[in-house]
């Protein structure tokens, strides 16, 4: 890999790491403030309705754990996997809000998009996201290794 890459690299990725976790941290901590919130989203956007107080919390716990264990590159495969589903079922659950971006704040679901490419990005350069990462770093190829 070329040097200039081999330095930029992992920096562009720690950085879109850290800005999908800084969205998903909000997500989670809304479902520990406003559980209200999070049972009209599972209603309106998965029709699951009736979602308790408990369910919220231990949602948000899961997506916490999950969330922290992205931030700090731990077993990449599965935490940036699932960030990467999260984040893709979050986005096209929105299908509606598509159709009719002029209507209210519909525009705004248009930023999921990006992100959603940055969560690809992630999980598919899991490897080369070394910066600040307890994960195990991308294999050297064989030519480069000597």
């Amino acid at each position: 890999m070329d040097t200039k890459l081999a330095n930029r690299l992992p920096i562009v990725l720690f950085l879109l790491r850290l800005s999908v976790f800084a969205v998903l941290l909000m997500w989670a901590i809304d479902k520990f403030l406003n559980p209200g919130h999070t049972a009209d989203v599972f209603a309106g956007f998965y029709s699951i309705g009736n979602l308790s107080s408990t369910v919220s919390y231990v949602l948000g716990a899961i997506q916490l754990a999950i969330i922290v264990a992205f931030l700090l590159g731990i077993l990449k495969t599965w935490s940036y996997g699932l960030v990467l589903l999260m984040h893709a079922a979050s986005t096209l659950v929105a299908y509606k809000q598509y159709l009719d971006p002029y209507n209210g704040p519909n525009l705004l679901f248009f930023a999921a998009w990006p992100m959603l490419a940055a969560c690809i990005a992630l999980f598919m350069l899991r490897d080369f996201d070394t910066r600040w990462s307890l994960g195990r770093a991308a294999p050297m190829p064989a030519s480069e290794a000597s």
